[in-house]
């Protein structure tokens, strides 16, 4: 396995997912929400990101979903657990068609492997029409 890709209905997923669209009054059916997409280092720049994208968005239009969106880590840009070789996703995801919608904001906790507790992280969701 070279990468991964996940999508489902955001209806189907937890209350911290949906609670942002909930309280700006989104249709949570209308929704296709796009987790997890992971590939190689080595695999990158081959296309297969683009693959991801299309193929989740099209799986979206054929199940009558009327917008995509995924949701992206906030971090400042001196973050201690950033790689030495991180390359910003924003361009990419711009290029397809998503934008952030300023506010539409999850907050999700975790264990944070350099402080080694749990704490909450903002996560920023982008948007595209279907």
């Amino acid at each position: 396995m070279i990468g991964a890709a996940t999508a489902a209905p955001m209806a189907d997923h937890a209350r911290e997912f949906a609670e942002p669209f909930r309280a700006r009054g989104h249709d949570l059916s209308a929704i296709y929400y796009f987790g997890e997409s992971v590939l190689l280092p080595h695999w990158r720049g081959r296309g297969i990101g683009h693959a991801f994208f299309d193929g989740r968005e099209e799986a979206g239009r054929t199940k009558g979903f009327e917008t995509s969106c995924f949701c992206a880590v906030v971090r400042p840009n001196d973050h201690p657990m950033k790689p030495a070789d991180y390359r910003p996703l924003d361009a990419f995801w711009r290029k397809r068609g998503y934008a952030p919608v300023e506010g539409l904001i999850a907050d999700f906790e975790w264990n944070d492997l350099a402080e080694g507790t749990s704490a909450s992280h903002p996560m920023q969701f982008w948007l595209k029409g279907l």
